[in-house]
């Protein structure tokens, strides 16, 4: 058995000792080293279902799937239903050529419906648990204050930790599986109230409220993994996590966790345990970090240009990384046909397409008025990752543009603001 240096109650050390079978041993195995590694102390309860990072079937991933395999023939799965981020591909709405589509189903993706298989077998929670933002309403994965969990995709966690105030750390994909196959996951890091403490202060003194993509880009640049606390933002969000202040969070939180390493954040006046705590969160040694205008165009203007022809026509525009909430789908319905009447246009110069987790794509669809008015704007909704998309070596190399700071880091997507974006796919230049 391995020698672990955590503490194990009685159960857990049954499990460990292969009591239960070997395959649940080979779980907790994985749960205690990993724990080691960190220097967690002790094991603790899953509160709430696991979300999955690992959503793509590709073939370089065998060993998952082996493992997917013996977990299935051994007859585990997780106690609670769980969600997984979105498929990597939507031919129907993201039409691509040929020769990419081949690439897609034959190479890069060919062992996507025997894996989605395999998810279903071990716990998925239904053909619509794909997306990476599944504490939406409408998908259902929405832990409660202080629940302890288990996910990994990264713009989930830091959402889970800061805006709902659960605990989860980063974890790695198969790893958040492995935890939710057993029930328990290593106590350490975000999991701990030491753990959540603040090690910078954020000073926001902009004169208007930042780009949440570009407010996010800074801080996760400067503090990198550490936990900050955002003074200042409250004064454009309010004292309440309203649709607005959420959806901002949402895409802000993603760009650190992207554009760094942040699993948790703290904005003074709003997050839940700022509300309660304040300034006892910061550590004494805290150190500060001063945003003003300057630095947000500082920042964007440092992105590098990823493009062969800097001038290129765009080819592509993806919204929606992490996924649209419902009302910002809504918004972006009504600002492209403002956007459109005011460059006396009807349909977008840019074939624009809007992502969005499947169950709220479904709601949209539903309201079949809303539906016959972004059809009418040219653009097409999709529950995509498009990052998956750009992983296509193909489209990859093609002139696509975002609002998603998350998409312009992994890939050679081109960043621009909101405002920017409509401009450019209204027919004009940003």
């Amino acid at each position: 058995m391995y020698s672990h240096s955590m503490r194990l109650n009685a159960e857990e050390e049954d499990i460990l000792a292969g009591k239960r079978g070997d395959t649940l041993r080979k779980a907790m195995e994985s749960i205690v080293r990993f724990g080691d590694v960190f220097g967690a102390d002790s094991l603790v309860d899953l509160d709430h279902g696991v979300h999955l990072v690992t959503s793509f079937g590709i073939p370089l991933l065998g060993p998952v799937f082996d493992i997917m395999d013996e977990l299935i023939a051994s007859g585990l799965k997780t106690p609670e239903p769980f969600t997984v981020d979105p498929r990597p591909y939507d031919f129907a709405n993201v039409p691509v050529g040929p020769i990419e589509k081949l690439i897609f189903r034959k190479v890069m993706y060919s062992r996507q419906e025997d894996y989605e298989g395999q998810l279903k077998k071990v716990g998925l929670k239904n053909d619509r648990a794909f997306t990476c933002a599944c504490y939406f309403d409408e998908v259902g994965n929405i832990p409660a204050r202080g629940a302890m969990l288990a996910w990994a995709e990264s713009s989930a966690v830091v959402y889970a930790n800061s805006v709902l105030g659960a605990r989860s750390n980063r974890n790695s994909g198969v790893l958040e599986l492995m935890c939710g196959i057993v029930g328990k996951a290593p106590r350490f890091g975000f999991l701990t109230d030491e753990g959540r403490a603040a090690s910078w202060v954020i000073e926001l003194n902009t004169t208007v409220c930042p780009e949440a993509q570009l407010l996010g880009s800074a801080i996760g640049m400067k503090v990198i993994e550490d936990v900050p606390y955002i003074r200042g933002l409250d004064r454009y969000l309010g004292g309440e996590l309203d649709d607005r202040a959420r959806d901002y969070l949402k895409d802000m939180g993603a760009a650190t966790a992207s554009n760094g390493a942040v699993g948790l954040y703290h904005v003074e006046g709003l997050t839940p345990e700022a509300k309660d705590k304040g300034k006892a969160l910061v550590r004494k040694d805290a150190k500060v970090y001063v945003i003003d205008d300057a630095e947000i165009a500082r920042i964007k203007a440092g992105y590098p240009m990823m493009w062969k022809d800097a001038d290129a026509k765009p080819t592509r525009c993806f919204v929606g990384c992490p996924h649209l909430s419902r009302s910002q789908l809504y918004g972006w319905v009504d600002r492209l046909e403002a956007s459109l009447k005011a460059a006396g246009r009807k349909r977008v110069a840019v074939p624009t397409v809007l992502t969005t987790a499947p169950d709220v794509e479904a709601a949209f669809r539903a309201d079949a008025q809303a539906a016959a008015r972004l059809k009418a704007t040219g653009a097409t909704l999709s529950s995509i990752c498009p990052l998956m998309y750009m992983n296509n070596p193909l489209c990859g190399k093609k002139p696509v543009i975002t609002n998603s700071n998350k998409l312009r880091t992994y890939t050679k997507a081109r960043y621009y603001t909101d405002a920017e974006i409509l401009a450019i796919v209204s027919g004009g230049r940003a």
